[in-house]
């Protein structure tokens, strides 16, 4: 049976935008997966470490007949087909050529030690609720609530919508 499921995804080295856009595309061929739409990107304020560039972010849903973990791998492996190193000693919200995180896949809930369903911080942050919310204005977020009332909780967060690109599928 397959499954909507939505996928981040964030750069802020090289050309963010572009670099995005071509994700976009590699998305709308994910193994398994039928492409169902796309949000506008957004600029976004770096979360945790400072002085690094903006962000340009988006999500998009595919319906899928990949388990979570399949859709993980193929994120991954589409991350470092643009380059992304995942190296333990990193830290999180450094600077990156491409971030692809699975936010959610059908109603799952899962806590495992490569993957939590849902994302954990996504209630959190309006460069993931932003763009979630445009294409799927009335999702809700397994045991968080709405999307649009988790928003609204992160109005201090500056986040800027770009013009919208149309994809073909």
């Amino acid at each position: 049976m397959m499954q909507r499921a939505y996928i981040a995804l964030g750069a802020n080295l090289g050309n963010p935008a572009a670099t995005l856009n071509d994700a976009i595309d590699a998305l709308v061929c994910l193994r398994g997966s039928v492409f169902l739409a796309m949000s506008s990107l957004y600029r976004t304020a770096p979360v945790g470490l400072k002085r690094q560039p903006d962000f340009i972010n988006a999500v998009v849903a595919v319906k899928t007949h990949l388990t979570p973990g399949e859709m993980l791998d193929e994120l991954f492996a589409l991350e470092a087909r643009f380059g992304r190193r995942r190296d333990p000693g990193s830290g999180k919200n450094a600077p990156r050529t491409l971030d692809l995180d699975l936010l959610l896949h059908g109603d799952a809930v899962q806590s495992d030690p490569g993957l939590t369903l849902p994302h954990p911080r996504m209630h959190e942050r309006a460069f993931v609720l932003a763009p979630l919310l445009e294409i799927a204005p009335e999702v809700e977020i397994p045991g968080l609530g709405r999307a649009a009332e988790l928003l609204a909780r992160c109005a201090g967060q500056r986040i800027h919508r770009l013009e919208p690109r149309a994809v073909e599928a």
